[in-house]
Parts: C-alpha cells; structure tokens; sequence
C-alpha cells in the first residue's frame, strides 16, 4: 500500500512537515515523487518510519538515527528486539513511578502510611537505570560489577534528605566548576574546592573513597566522548579542566 505524506502523517501521527524536514535531511525519503507532484511512501518506508519513531521514542537524536538506520550492517530484526528490550525497560520503569504515584494517593486519601524511602524509591530507580544505560559497561569493566552493584544499592538506600544533598552538592559542582574554569588555574583554590566537592559527591555512590579511583575517573571525563560532552555542554575545555583539578587535589598529576 502506498501513502501521500499527508496519509502517512496521519497513520504516524506525525506532522507533515516532520515527514518533509526528514526526506531534507536524508533520513526518509519517499519511494517516489508522482506526476501531480506528491511525495509517494511506499511499505519499505513506512517500515523505516517506525524505526526511526522507536529510536526517537528512546531519546536518541535524529544524527544518530540516521547514522543507525542507513549503516550497510543494519539489521531491522535486531534492532525490533532491541527495541522491545528497552521498551520492557522503560515499562518497568513506569510500573515504578505509577506504583509510586499509587501509594502515596493511598497515603493521602485513606491515612496509609507510606515511609519517606518508599516516596522517592521510582526516582532513584530511575536514575540508576539511565545511568546503567549511558554508562553502565564502561563502569563495570572500569570498577568490577561489584563495585556497581554496591554503589547502586547505597543510593536505593539513601533517605530524602541524603538524595537532596546529593543534588544541590551537583548542583553546586557545575556552578563552583565555571567560576574556577574562569580562573584558568586548576590548582587555584577554586579549583581545589570544586574537587573536594566532587569528592564529596562520589562518597554518596562509592562503598569507599580512594584518590586512585577518583583520579580514574577524572582521567575516564575526558577520555570518553559521553562525560566529556556533558562537562563540556557550558563550557568547552571544562571536562580537562576538572580532570587536572583532581589529579591535583588527589596527587596524581603526571
């Protein structure tokens, strides 16, 4: 069965002009452009819209989908497992926070009692996952699984009070990191105090503290792609820069 752009808009429910910035890009073109001028979708792109709908559902940009989508090894059966597997995942995590939303209703409504830990336990659950998933095989082949199940365990157990510490002290990294940045010395004091502050918050996930594992993963910031974007998001050349703060702070620097 074929589709004008606007039928498939409306089976995708997407909008038209999605469908046509996607064919600008290269990412879906139609099968064909008939006489009266019509962008023509036929099975094998309404195949490859779904693909692309499942990858943008999973939050992956539209650079990536494209490079995935229109790699000579792609493999649409492989990809519709992968797909379910993270769809299960996120199924789990919803479950959670409705779960979550369900008992405290319950507290409120008919005097159930709900602890403080079973209140926040979706959103830590939540965490956890997203980090397993951006991070999870390089921190385990770095650190050993145990350590990753310990640390993941410490902050499933972590009161309210102790998960909101732990997100003003991030918090505060970030904004103590810029004002060092400016500074230009990463052994300046600001520096060093945004290092102890990142110590600080390692301590709410590690089972203990050692200057070798923090200078490793001050080092693993800029050597990997992913911690370097997301310190480099504000400020480029922040990621390096807090590496050599720590390295400093923890008397590793080469």
């Amino acid at each position: 069965m074929e589709y004008t752009i606007r039928k498939l808009s409306q089976l995708a429910g997407i909008s038209t002009r999605t469908l046509r910035y996607y064919d600008e890009i290269d990412l879906l073109k139609p099968a064909r452009i008939n006489s009266s001028g019509y962008r023509i979708y036929g099975k094998k792109e309404v195949d490859k819209l779904q693909q692309i709908l499942f990858y943008r559902e999973l939050g992956v940009n539209l650079d990536k989908i494209k490079e995935i989508v229109t790699a000579p090894s792609f493999n649409e059966m492989a990809a519709l497992r992968e797909h379910r597997e993270k769809l299960l995942e996120k199924r789990a995590q919803l479950d959670t926070l409705i779960a979550n939303v369900d008992k405290t209703i319950l507290e409120k409504e008919r005097g159930i009692a709900m602890n403080d830990k079973e209140k926040f336990e979706g959103f830590k659950k939540k965490l956890i996952e997203e980090n397993e998933k951006k991070y999870g095989k390089e921190i385990r082949e770095k650190y050993g699984t145990d350590a990753v199940e310990k640390s993941n365990k410490k902050l499933m157990g972590m009161t309210q009070e102790e998960y909101d510490d732990l997100s003003k002290l991030s918090e505060e990294i970030f904004k103590k990191l810029r004002e060092a940045f400016k500074t230009g010395d990463p052994a300046g004091e600001l520096a060093q105090e945004t290092a102890d502050l990142h110590r600080r918050w390692l301590s709410f996930y590690w089972d203990s503290y050692s200057k070798e594992a923090h200078a490793g993963l001050a080092r693993m910031y800029v050597e990997d792609e992913r911690f370097k974007a997301y310190y480099d998001k504000d400020e480029p050349g922040a990621a390096e820069f807090l590496r050599d703060a720590i390295l400093i702070y923890t008397g590793m620097k080469e």
